[in-house]
């Protein structure tokens, strides 16, 4: 089985249909995309996970040639050298280690790519799953955000957690980047 971490294609459209549909958690989590069917995952990864003109990066983890989940590196600063990683993974393929060894490979590939110093990421508080993936890819505990984020009428805590590039590398192993597309700097 081979897992790596590359830009998305319109031909992963199929994938990011499948992997909405079984993990139905997704959708909070991507609310302003319209996946509920191939022509708008389609347009979802030409428009958002793949488009050059964002601000931001997202990366399909790949497992024997199906995009299955995602990191995403948002909020670029370049005067902070700062960024915020989020991810997710299709319910099938949770529990493996398969995620922390994507954001691990993503935060090294941003420190020697982008040239950023810190990395931030934050996960519900009732999601320790995440937690452990944060722990796992070298993400360190920072604090508690209370009622930070809003799912429909109820609101969560979300603990914070970051990395910084001279902080010790985790011993998960990375996973293979191959044909990233960068954003167009803005400005």
């Amino acid at each position: 089985m081979t897992t790596v971490l590359r830009s998305w294609r319109v031909d992963d459209a199929d994938a990011l249909r499948a992997a909405v549909a079984e993990s139905p958690d997704l959708e909070a989590q991507l609310p302003d995309l319209p996946l509920h069917d191939r022509d708008g995952c389609a347009t979802a990864i030409r428009t958002v996970l793949a488009g050059q003109d964002a601000p931001y990066l997202n990366l399909a983890i790949v497992d024997d040639g199906l995009a299955v989940g995602n990191v995403g590196i948002s909020s670029i600063d370049r005067r902070h050298e700062t960024a915020w990683i989020s991810y997710w993974m299709t319910c099938r393929l949770r529990g493996r280690g398969t995620t922390a060894k994507a954001v691990a490979s993503a935060a090294e590939w941003v420190y020697l790519e982008l040239d950023l110093f810190r990395l931030e990421l934050g996960h519900r508080v009732n999601n320790p799953a995440s937690c452990a993936v944060a722990i796992r890819a070298g993400f360190v505990v920072e604090g508690l955000e209370r009622a930070k984020l809003r799912y429909g009428s109820q609101r969560y805590d979300v603990e914070t957690h970051a990395r910084l590039r001279t902080d010790r590398a985790p011993e998960t192993p990375l996973l293979q980047l191959e044909d990233i597309v960068l954003p167009r700097e803005q400005g």
